[in-house]
């Protein structure tokens, strides 16, 4: 991994696409702070566009495709893409699994989800899970004392015990049906509203993460970035970024921004 102050000028010049992670990338301490929004702000008002790309549940990214500056939202770690436009009142959702599969699928989540916590003391179904569509979120550290390591990895074993995709975030272990995962629907949103093809066009974006749940973001853009608290996660990423913020979190985030926009 890389210094951020090694990214090429030229690259960072010609970046049109700005994805990025929420969760201790965009906040900081649980926290979106003025500066991290500000940035935001600063990127649409010079022509990115700007997508998170988060683990987060349906009820907030609906908030934020309508509230943030930005031009759509991945959500549920790949479930759906939302985008509302502003100048035809129109919002868009758009999942990845028809309506009655995904209505199955939270039955038999809630039936796995109350199995890990009878199995996993001290972990919690994460407090925004009343507003997810298509996945379990356990939590390990976001409202309950942090799990150690071993009952992290368990909380993931036994999901895909339970024929769960598992992904670990910095404060969840997400759990859903499907192969799908951040790449695959951040690939359909560009495609589909953009008519972006990465395969020939990721040069042209930059993703922004900090944790395990980001290495397929990681490991296919050429221009990935963690924040500096990415380096907690040395030796579990499948996939490590190309470069490292000094900051962490927010800060992080920031930095890079201001990098994007030296030009």
């Amino acid at each position: 991994m890389h210094s951020l102050s090694e990214f090429p000028k030229a690259i960072a010049a010609n970046i049109k696409v700005v994805l990025f992670d929420i969760d201790d990338t965009l906040t900081t301490h649980g926290k979106l702070t003025a500066s991290a929004y500000a940035a935001l702000e600063r990127l649409r008002d010079n022509g990115k566009i700007v997508i998170p790309i988060t683990g987060r549940p349906a009820g907030w990214c609906e908030h934020i495709a309508r509230m943030w500056p930005v031009d759509a939202v991945v959500g549920e770690n790949g479930a759906f893409y939302f985008r509302y436009d502003h100048a035809h009142k129109k919002f868009t959702q758009r999942f990845v699994t028809p309506d009655t599969e995904r209505a199955n699928a939270k039955r038999q989540l809630a039936v796995i989800a109350e199995k890990i916590l009878r199995d996993i003391p001290g972990a919690a179904l994460a407090s925004d899970q009343a507003y997810r569509e298509c996945d379990i979120a356990i939590d390990f550290c976001e409202d309950v004392a942090a799990l150690p390591a071993h009952q992290i990895a368990n909380i993931k074993a036994l999901m895909e015990a339970h024929g769960l995709t598992a992904k670990v975030s910095s404060i969840h272990v997400n759990g859903w049906f499907g192969d799908y995962d951040k790449l695959s629907t951040t690939k359909l949103l560009l495609q589909e509203v953009w008519a972006m093809d990465l395969s020939l066009q990721q040069h042209e974006c930059v993703f922004i993460g900090d944790s395990p749940n980001d290495a397929p973001m990681f490991g296919f853009f050429d221009n990935a970035v963690g924040v500096a608290n990415v380096r907690a996660f040395a030796g579990v990423l499948t996939h490590e970024p190309a470069y490292v913020t000094a900051a962490a979190s927010g800060a992080g985030f920031v930095e890079l921004v201001a990098l994007l926009l030296a030009g």
